[in-house]
């Protein structure tokens, strides 16, 4: 029988994160050519919060984190439990491992503070039966010089709105920080 916890970046072991980022660079690669490969960078935005793995006799078979992250709705600030490194091993598709990680991580943006759960994918029908909507608005990353527009990541980004969420409008902009590699 699978099970699965939570650990903080820091509590996970080199041994662990080889494993995950092995099973995630697998993970992405089927579809690396229409959403990229899982590199450096996605592995980066995934550390500082909290993880949630499943395993089995000793092997972990799927993964997600949760970090947080300032997103802005039209202009307004919003404390966001961001979704990154969501990923199953290879060959266990299909088994609900995937979705057992991401109830448990609706749940850590659920009773955390979080005003928003957050993140992007193409994979629209798996987290929205988990209670993701899309966000229809345009995107935007904050710079240096001001907003730019991320029109690639239009309509590939979904929102879990929490208890404290602020009234919404998943028509307006959203926009987050600039980060290296992938900014959303």
């Amino acid at each position: 029988m699978p099970s699965i916890r939570r650990v903080s970046s820091a509590g996970l072991t080199a041994a662990e994160i080889a494993s995950i980022r092995a099973m995630l660079i697998d993970a992405f690669e089927p579809m690396a050519a229409a959403e990229g490969a899982f590199e450096d960078d996605d592995w980066d935005h995934a550390l500082g919060g909290t993880h949630v793995v499943l395993e089995q006799d000793g092997q972990i078979l799927a993964h997600a984190a949760v970090v947080e992250r300032p997103l802005e709705i039209d202009g307004r600030p919003v404390r966001t439990g961001y979704v990154e490194a969501v990923g199953t091993r290879l060959g266990h598709h299909g088994r609900g491992h995937g979705s057992a990680v991401m109830r448990e991580v609706n749940d850590i943006i659920l009773a955390d503070p979080f005003e928003l759960g957050a993140l992007g994918t193409g994979r629209f029908r798996f987290y929205a039966r988990l209670g993701w909507e899309r966000w229809r608005g345009a995107s935007f990353v904050r710079t240096p010089h001001g907003l730019e527009a991320t029109p690639d990541d239009d309509g590939y980004l979904m929102v879990l709105r929490t208890p404290s969420t602020p009234p919404l409008d998943v028509h307006g902009s959203i926009s987050c920080d600039w980060r290296p590699g992938d900014v959303w």
